[in-house]
């Protein structure tokens, strides 16, 4: 398998068609989700062929159903092709899983783009409990403005502020930016 990701690599600027038979053959031949599958969707995309990159993402899944990596695969080629409820699907398959903060934080930036603000923010805050840090906790009081939820959302401020450095200076700045983006 590695002897096929190699050539692929070297393939890869001089005939892309070369490079995607040979990640092709990776992942037919590989017993466990591998990377090849991230490469061989990435190298459909260059070449424009977003469904073809959905379907490579589709077989990963269906041949490792458990692996939360290919569900996350999945939902960023649908997204590649605008289906967002699809890429939603997919991105919640992967955190039924394992909490996965990238996972949440797609899901939750999907709900928010549809106007489903608390759904948006409780994905947000699935983020920062499993480890999305200070930027799931500033979308979480985004989506908690937009909810109606300021009492929430002040709370979810505060706690950013104390882990951003120079949070506590800037909070009123970002507080005035996220209570004007609600209007």
């Amino acid at each position: 398998m590695r002897f096929a990701i190699r050539r692929a690599a070297a393939a890869r600027f001089r005939s892309p068609w070369r490079a995607e038979a040979w990640l092709r053959l990776a992942c037919a031949a590989t017993p466990d989700f591998h990377p090849c599958f991230g490469q061989l969707v990435a190298l459909r995309r260059a070449r424009e062929d977003r469904w073809g990159a959905v379907a490579t993402a589709q077989d990963a899944t269906q041949r490792f159903p458990r692996n939360p990596d290919a569900w996350m695969l999945l939902g960023e080629a649908q997204l590649m092709v605008f289906r967002q409820l699809d890429a939603l699907t997919a991105f919640e398959q992967a955190m039924t899983i394992v909490e996965r903060a990238d996972a949440a934080l797609a899901a939750g930036e999907i709900y928010f783009r549809q106007g489903r603000h608390p759904e948006a923010a409780a994905r947000f805050a699935r983020a920062y409990a499993a480890g999305g840090g200070p930027e799931a906790l500033r979308r979480n009081a985004q989506a908690l403005y937009r909810a109606g939820d300021e009492a929430a959302a002040e709370a979810a401020l505060r706690l950013w502020s104390e882990q951003v450095p120079g949070g506590t200076e800037r909070l009123a700045e970002v507080r005035a930016e996220l209570r004007a983006e609600r209007r």
